[in-house]
């Protein structure tokens, strides 16, 4: 047996279409589009990347699209003082801190500082909180809410199924674990939450129906830790030294993909899996936030 791939470069380019839609429908009913505002500090070339492609995808999709870059010595006062008057623009739904922030800056008071009804990251504690209380009406995390999407879109509805998910970060794992425990589509799964420090980890993985990894540590699920037929979702992006390309490394999961491809029934690859998907859902929740902001 050899699994199914779910890819998620097509299921982004189809969410993509359907957020264009959106905007076209909305700007047609209100004479508005949905605005982002993506705020960067510094120079990290790995985040002037991703927001860069951020902007891009947003422009495409016709959702307005507003970029900040900040000196890596801007003191945090004066990045607050941004960010509160992009929640006061009533032109801006949707606005994203990009991190990591410079050391200076505390991370957490700069995403306390963003209107929840903004946050289209999915981070402010309100959203956190209404989220783990199982709330519909929330802007969730991108990446978990994109691999609900992914489960639902190839037939894998977790309903009623044991979903174990390995990873337990801010990020992904507790979001994914709360998405999933909700009521209705996407959700009403028994779920199983494992970490670096779950004795015996390939005990508890091979319990599940659905497997999700995220722990940023290449090779952490091998074929013997995966139940015959499982649907395993990788979430791991890691670089590995591969001396023999062109670039000197390759880019890895969490999972060892080759082995266990020929267990499982369905499997995300790395790269082309979970990863195209975040910007995708970032697009979405922008148009959630302007309907919920200014109606539709």
């Amino acid at each position: 047996m050899s699994a199914q791939l779910i890819s998620g470069r097509d299921i982004a380019a189809t969410i993509r279409e359907e957020v264009k839609e959106r905007v076209t429908a909305l700007n047609e009913a209100t004479g508005r589009v949905p605005g982002l505002a993506t705020v960067l500090v510094g120079e990290d070339p790995a985040s002037q990347l991703y927001v860069g492609m951020k902007n891009k995808a947003a422009k495409a999709a016709g959702i307005h699209s507003e970029q900040i870059t900040l000196p890596v010595d801007t003191p945090e006062d004066e990045l607050l003082g941004v960010v509160q008057g992009l929640n006061a623009n009533p032109d801006i739904h949707g606005i994203l801190v990009q991190l990591p922030l410079p050391g200076h800056i505390d991370e957490h008071k700069v995403l306390l500082a963003v209107d929840p009804a903004k946050d289209v990251d999915g981070f402010h504690p309100v959203n956190v909180g209404k989220l783990s209380t199982g709330a519909t009406d929330v802007l969730a995390p991108c990446t978990p809410w994109g691999v609900v999407q992914m489960l639902l879109r190839t037939g894998n509805d977790p309903r009623g199924k044991h979903v174990v998910v390995v990873g337990r970060s801010n990020i992904v794992g507790r979001p994914m674990a709360s998405l999933l425990l909700r009521r209705g589509a996407g959700g009403d799964a028994t779920v199983t939450v494992a970490h670096s420090r779950t004795p015996d980890l390939g005990a508890v993985t091979r319990l599940a129906d659905i497997l999700i990894v995220a722990v940023g540590r290449p090779g952490t699920v091998t074929a013997d830790m995966v139940r015959p037929g499982a649907v395993v979702i990788d979430v791991g992006t890691n670089r590995v030294d591969a001396p023999d390309t062109e670039r000197g490394y390759r880019v890895v999961g969490d999972v060892d993909f080759d082995a266990v491809k020929d267990v499982a029934s369905w499997i995300t690859p790395v790269p082309g899996g979970v990863g195209p998907m975040t910007i995708a859902m970032l697009l979405s929740n922008t148009v959630d936030a302007f309907e919920h902001l200014v109606g539709n």
